[in-house]
């Protein structure tokens, strides 16, 4: 039997190609890598990346470049970090916003966190505080929930972006209650309007309203994390109140663009762990009310799917409409 000219072509021309892919060099990292942090300087993610990034550095011998890519919900950033070669040299500092939740609240996200990514490592979690505005007669989470039962959609609570209104959601659908939702650009925006009480309610991260708290100017009713944190050992958590279900973590974990060498995803992980294990990064994140919570990629990409569906249920239930 005679074979036709395509069939003999095709095995060759997958061998060829083989030949003609270049092998992963030993000496991986050689040269700079990018890390892509898909949001602007200042904030939780952007602190965490550049903390790991310098303890990588002095791992690998080699430089990791921290570059901001800011706006829309970290959907620029995401896209530049998907469209890179997939070589080893690009990695992006991905969180709940842009693996998780950006699938609930954009109908036509140009990007698929499980597709278009190889996981390499959880990073960090850290939980958010729920709080009020310091003049209201409301000192618990009891209180709270008492006082919307009775008067449903009373007070405002404000987010800075799509985690914190599905986080506050998330609370709202397990209590039975609601509140007007008052949409932030920015964290500073939202804490100056809690304090002068334009906004009465926020959910926002450990780090930012912690100072808050502090100074008196607003007041913390629980933490949303499992545990209580040693920061503020007095705060109760949710699930302490009854309230399992509204456990969140604001979380970070370390992507590569799809294809990236097993070598180089093997590597990043390796010393990504033993980054996170130094005592000297474990205490700049605890600080900060952050834990180091390092995995295997297939960990963060479990997680990661666990969390897209988790918020897609929140937002659906909510009646939030994706953009």
């Amino acid at each position: 039997m005679k074979l036709k000219w395509n069939q003999w072509f095709a095995p060759l021309a997958v061998v060829a190609g083989l030949a003609c892919q270049p092998a992963f060099a030993s000496d991986y990292p050689n040269k700079p890598i990018r890390m892509i942090v898909p949001f602007a300087p200042g904030g939780v993610t952007d602190m965490v990346s550049r903390t790991l990034a310098d303890g990588m550095s002095k791992r690998l011998g080699q430089t990791i470049v921290v570059e901001n890519r800011a706006g829309a919900s970290g959907i620029p950033g995401s896209l530049a970090a998907k469209t890179s070669a997939a070589d080893g040299y690009t990695i992006m500092m991905g969180n709940i916003s842009t693996l998780a939740i950006n699938t609930a609240m954009f109908a036509n996200l140009p990007y698929d966190p499980d597709k278009d990514f190889d996981p390499i490592s959880m990073v960090s979690a850290q939980p958010l505080l729920v709080t009020v505005n310091a003049e209201l007669p409301i000192h618990s989470v009891k209180d709270l929930v008492d006082h919307l039962r009775a008067k449903p959609d009373s007070l405002n609570f404000g987010s800075a972006g799509a985690s914190l209104q599905l986080a506050t959601e998330a609370f709202n659908q397990e209590a039975g209650i609601t509140m007007t939702h008052v949409p932030y650009k920015g964290s500073g925006p939202a804490m100056t309007d809690l304090v002068a009480g334009h906004i009465q309610v926020l959910f926002d991260a450990f780090s930012s309203l912690q100072p808050f708290v502090q100074d008196g100017r607003v007041r913390a009713l629980a933490i949303t994390s499992r545990n209580r944190s040693p920061l503020m050992p007095d705060l109760p958590t949710l699930d302490e109140l009854g309230l399992p279900n509204s456990e969140v973590n604001s979380w970070q974990g370390v992507v590569a663009p799809a294809g990236t060498p097993p070598e180089a995803i093997k590597r990043l992980n390796e010393v990504i762990r033993d980054t996170l294990n130094d005592p000297q990064i474990k205490e700049t994140f605890a600080k900060q009310g952050i834990s180091a919570t390092a995995s295997s990629p297939q960990e963060l990409k479990d997680f990661a799917r666990k969390e897209a569906e988790r918020w897609q249920a929140v937002a659906k239930q909510a009646g939030v409409k994706p953009n």
